[in-house]
């Protein structure tokens, strides 16, 4: 009789005791689970460094981009430079490719410079030359000069070549060497220089229109009155 009373008090026990080890269990379970989400979130860590590197790399673009706009100094400016054609030997791509008497000859609004040239005989000096710039007047340019004189220029062969010769310079200055410049021309006298910003003039009258263009002898900036030599 007391064994069987002493069994039935461990039954009891047992009964009493299984449900808090289970519970113990659960929580430890639960705790376990609140202990892996804490890795997980920690472990999210790298992800915000990529973050910070995705936020680097933004700055990298900021840096190109200030690259592209220093670049854009070399590249030709002023409001005619619009009129240039995209495509083909005219172009600023096109005309790279040619010497420059050549390259003036594709483009349509130096056509009365290029007959000048030809009249004058000095398509080979021009395209023969090495690093020399040519301030190039447009056919609006000449045609600012009265038939006349312009009839008179074009037959005589000696004046149109000093005329023309005063627009070349033996050397290429960069748009800002035309901030307060003078320069050797090949008629052996001085032209002057001045102004800033993308907006230059020549000898003070002739302003440039579309400048720093490239050809592959020299450098062009077309000009929108022609010049005379001092003397």
């Amino acid at each position: 009789m007391r064994t069987r009373i002493r069994r039935i008090a461990v039954a009891v026990t047992v009964s009493a005791v299984l449900p808090l080890a289970l519970t113990a269990c659960s929580d430890a379970g639960s705790k376990d689970e609140a202990s892996g989400s804490a890795s997980a979130a920690s472990s999210d860590g790298p992800d915000m460094g990529g973050s910070s590197s995705a936020s680097g790399s933004d700055s990298g673009s900021d840096s190109d981009s200030d690259s592209d706009s220093a670049g854009t100094m070399s590249e030709p400016f002023g409001p005619a430079c619009s009129s240039v054609p995209k495509d083909g030997a005219g172009s600023f791509d096109g005309m790279a490719q040619d010497p420059v008497a050549t390259a003036a000859s594709h483009n349509p609004a130096l056509s009365t410079l290029v007959s000048a040239v030809k009249k004058a005989g000095l398509v080979d000096t021009l395209n023969n030359a090495k690093d020399i710039t040519v301030f190039a007047p447009t056919n609006d340019a000449f045609a600012k000069i009265p038939k006349a004189d312009m009839d008179r220029l074009l037959n005589d062969k000696a004046m149109l070549t000093k005329v023309l010769t005063y627009h070349v310079v033996g050397q290429k200055p960069a748009p800002k060497d035309l901030e307060k410049g003078s320069f050797e021309t090949l008629e052996k006298s001085r032209l002057t220089t001045s102004g800033s910003g993308g907006s230059y003039k020549v000898d003070g009258s002739a302003d440039v229109v579309c400048g720093n263009v490239k050809t592959a002898n020299a450098n062009v900036y077309i000009i929108d009155s022609v010049l005379m030599p001092k003397s």
